[in-house]
């Protein structure tokens, strides 16, 4: 992306702006660039990140890299991170970074993104370690990052758990790892899951128009640790009924949804009328999630053993 300065407009350019500026990141590493798309991060589909997360596969399995970094717009890099994440079954390092300025701004910090992006990707000490996400010298999981401000430099983070690691001039220095991960190779993706957020007063209107489309699955964030208005009750029960899974998140961006209240709505009434409860996801997460595990199984306890 690029500003123009007669108008402040940001567009995509024909030519990638680090692609000029890649004598600067050669230091680090022997490095060979390819430009899969030419989009901006809200063009991004599902399919997209698959076809990104095969060409991944296919570049791992020449066995001439030892890692990739992955240039992406940011308001979508959060998902098409987990995405890769979810997809990919490798060792080596897979890094996201992006930038929060256009390449012809002042204080642009989409290069210096990159060569920290490729200093991780480097080290030893990132394998393992799942799909990364580098910004402003701060490494985050895939899972657990977000964008939390539209403008800021310091936009993502990952609430409630903070980075795995950061890096200063001299070092990449990771401080804790995740304990556990998981890989889904599918080959196509087919479902369509639908992401609600609950609000007060809401009624089962929008679930009942998605019942009727033939929706695959519904994502909804509630209320608090899991609950929702009563008036939706009557549309869930019947999403039960034709088999669509509901899966239940919070749109609060920090702490767990469990099945505590027993009043009718409450995360306990929820769990019994057959919605599925799915910890330590954000909204989008969680969608991309139940898009991927629907192609391997409709069967609910299996999907439970999934998202627990």
């Amino acid at each position: 992306m690029e500003e123009n300065t007669d108008t402040g407009e940001v567009d995509t350019t024909d030519v990638h702006p680090l692609s000029k500026a890649m004598e600067h990141v050669s230091p680090f590493a022997n490095i060979s660039d390819e430009a899969v798309f030419h989009l901006p991060s809200p063009h991004m589909k599902p399919e997209d990140m698959l076809k990104l997360g095969q060409l991944i596969h296919e570049r791992f399995s020449e066995k001439k890299y030892d890692g990739i970094v992955v240039t992406h717009g940011t308001d979508t890099l959060e998902e098409t991170a987990y995405f890769l994440d979810l997809f990919l079954q490798t060792r080596k390092p897979v890094i996201v970074t992006g930038a929060m300025r256009s390449a012809n701004e002042i204080g642009a910090d989409g290069l210096y993104n990159l060569i920290t992006a490729v200093r991780v990707a480097s080290s030893d000490e990132a394998h393992e370690k799942g799909v990364l996400v580098v910004m402003n010298d701060e490494i985050h999981t895939a899972k657990n990052v977000t964008k939390t401000s539209t403008s800021n430099v310091a936009t993502f983070q990952s609430p409630q758990y903070g980075p795995i690691g950061i890096t200063t001039k001299q070092q990449v220095f990771f401080h804790h790892k995740m304990t556990y991960r998981e890989s889904y190779p599918i080959q196509k993706l087919s479902k369509n899951v639908v992401l609600l957020k609950a609000f007060a007063g809401m009624d089962g209107t929008m679930i009942e128009s998605l019942l009727e489309t033939g929706v695959d699955g519904i994502v909804l964030e509630s209320l608090g640790q899991g609950n929702l208005p009563p008036a939706m009750v009557p549309s869930l029960e019947k999403s039960v009924l034709q088999e669509v899974p509901v899966l239940i998140v919070s749109r609060c961006y920090q702490g767990f949804v469990q099945p505590t209240y027993a009043y009718e709505g409450g995360g306990r009434h929820l769990e019994d009328l057959g919605l599925i409860f799915a910890n330590g996801l954000n909204g989008p997460k969680a969608r991309l999630k139940l898009m991927i595990a629907l192609e391997m199984t409709t069967n609910r306890p299996e999907l439970i053993s999934m998202f627990q």
